[in-house]
């Protein structure tokens, strides 16, 4: 089938067109709300512009396929390959993306808000000024993302792997980080305000000049992490590990360090 059947069928009505062959179609600025394409081969289609709110892409492959400024809410992506697609401005709006392969996709300053990622795989993903307010990124494979002035807030990020991740001026304020690994993390001047670190490994991370009033700490690894003129107002460190941790200029002011391991090794009362 191509390009123009699958369009004069949709006009005509039909909406189920499960597992469909539209490999490099051309379907730029057109309507297929509500359209059921699960399975379907889009491997390198060209989808910019088009409106998809609401159809079913479960177990599609979007391989390498061009989606920008795309109508993408509330679509079904679940287990579906995106890796490689060029999805910059898109709108995924409470999408559907559990145990999607999203790896390095470029998705520059889509809105993800409130989408399910769970499990997902965001390795190497550009998400640059992406907003992904109170979505949910909980298991997620973040390795190398770039989330650079994205925001986060009110994300949940639980258990996630982060190591080497970009979160330079990211806003984060209330996301949830418990658990998840942010070993050697870009987080300078991001802001963290009220975030949950607990049990987070930060280990090696820079947090250079960002904003961890009212964090909750507990147990986190922050050992040879850059904490140079961060602020820890009012944060919770209790039993924390700061062994190595660079504290030059560090505001902590208010912070509960019972139990903490400083810088130099010793344990604060």
């Amino acid at each position: 089938m191509d390009a123009a059947e699958l369009l004069k069928r949709y006009a005509a009505g039909e909406r189920n067109f499960q597992d469909v062959n539209l490999m490099r179609a051309s379907l730029s600025e057109v309507n297929l709300c509500g359209i059921d394409l699960t399975g379907a081969n889009l491997f390198e289609a060209n989808l910019s512009g088009a409106n998809l709110g609401g159809a079913n892409l479960s177990q599609a492959n979007l391989t390498n396929a061009t989606l920008i400024g795309a109508n993408l809410i509330r679509v079904n992506f679940r287990e579906a390959s995106l890796k490689g697609a060029q999805s910059g401005e898109a709108n995924f709006r409470g999408a559907i993306l559990q145990n999607t392969n999203l790896s390095e996709a470029n998705m520059g300053g889509a809105s993800l808000i409130e989408a399910d990622l769970h499990e997902a795989n965001l390795s190497r993903t550009k998400l640059v000024e992406a907003a992904l307010n109170g979505s949910n990124l909980s298991n997620t494979n973040m390795t190398h993302v770039n989330l650079s002035r994205a925001c986060l807030d009110r994300a949940n990020l639980a258990h996630s792997i982060l190591t080497g991740a970009i979160l330079d001026a990211a806003k984060l304020s209330e996301v949830n980080l418990s658990k998840a690994d942010l070993t050697g993390a870009n987080l300078r001047v991001a802001q963290l305000k009220q975030a949950n670190l607990r049990n987070a490994n930060l280990s090696w991370a820079t947090l250079r000049g960002a904003n961890l009033s009212n964090v909750n700490l507990y147990r986190a690894n922050l050992s040879w992490t850059n904490l140079t003129e961060a602020t820890l107002t009012d944060a919770m460190l209790m039993d924390a590990n700061l062994r190595r941790a660079t504290l030059i200029d560090t505001d902590l002011k208010n912070a509960n360090l019972s139990g903490a391991v400083m810088p130099d090794g010793t344990i604060h009362n």
